[in-house]
């Protein structure tokens, strides 16, 4: 009997079957085992994705009413999940198959990380690999530890990579649904530094696929993320897991984050600054970043 711990993949899919398929296929060619797979069908029409997923032993289907987006068909299956590790791997995207090997190994390893991630090579809507990786930072450090007063409006995970202890998630809870679609993932990660160390890996374990129809491609959307980081971080204020220097810090970050987003959308960001810092103009740093934007 195996005794090695059980990883629950959670893949949320929608109208996309054939990548949905190279998807499950990758996950299915994994060199670690056990694995639990869980795709939750965001209410696709027809049942092409069913009949895909009754041909890989052992998958639990789950099909839902369209939500509209990816927290709401990634938080069922989180609440299906029995693993004691936890994955989400988006239906476009593929894992190379020692991926969850040197993860598990990793967070068995070093006790005291809760999350492991890396960088992904991007490939197109063909499958063709591009010579470009997505993810890596210019300083490694930079994304392992701590990472808590330096993340929020700076960076965030890629979606495909991660690896987490299920009682993480259980600490962390679930992404917010309230957040627009392409938004939720970087609020929940963001979330997640604040409760344990990253570990970071600089080795692309995933194949990230770009094409017209990525979420994340919408990036008009990303004029409303620092106002939603700005309500989370407020929320560990209060709760006493920010300090004042902390979140001060953290609110500069993102204050800067609002103007690095002013031409996506004016009205919207002057908005999010008003409520996050009214006089946010006296910082001579951030006045200068505004002028730089406008002008």
């Amino acid at each position: 009997m195996d005794e090695r711990p059980l990883v629950s993949v959670i893949v949320p899919t929608y109208n996309r079957t054939s990548y949905l398929k190279l998807t499950l296929d990758s996950i299915a060619a994994q060199t670690y085992s056990p694995v639990e797979i869980i795709v939750v069908d965001d209410g696709s029409p027809g049942d092409d994705n069913e009949k895909l997923c009754a041909h890989y032993d052992g998958l639990k289907y789950i099909r839902i009413q369209n939500s509209g987006g990816p927290a709401t068909p990634r938080n069922t299956g989180l609440r299906n999940a029995s693993g004691t590790f936890i994955a989400w791997v988006d239906d476009d995207d593929i894992w190379l198959p020692k991926k969850l090997e040197k993860q598990v190994a990793i967070l068995e390893e070093h006790k005291e990380f809760g999350l492991v991630h890396g960088p992904c090579q991007i490939i197109d809507e063909k499958g063709e690999p591009k010579d470009t990786i997505i993810g890596r930072p210019g300083s490694l450090d930079v994304k392992h530890g701590d990472v808590s007063g330096r993340m929020a409006g700076n960076w965030t995970l890629m979606m495909p990579t991660p690896l987490l202890r299920s009682e993480l998630a259980k600490e962390v809870g679930f992404f917010n649904e309230e957040i627009p679609p392409a938004l939720e993932d970087r609020e929940y990660w963001t979330r997640c530094s604040f409760h344990t160390k990253f570990y970071y890996v600089d080795e692309p374990l995933v194949l990230y696929r770009k094409h017209d129809a990525n979420i994340s491609s919408q990036n008009k959307k990303y004029v409303h993320a620092p106002l939603f980081l700005f309500d989370m971080i407020r929320k560990k204020r209060q709760q006493g897991i920010v300090d004042a220097l902390k979140y001060k810090a953290l609110k500069n970050n993102l204050i800067r984050m609002q103007l690095n987003y002013w031409k996506l959308g004016k009205g919207i960001a002057f908005r999010n600054l008003w409520k996050m810092k009214p006089l946010w103009f006296l910082n001579v740093h951030h006045l200068r970043l505004f002028l730089k934007k406008v002008f």
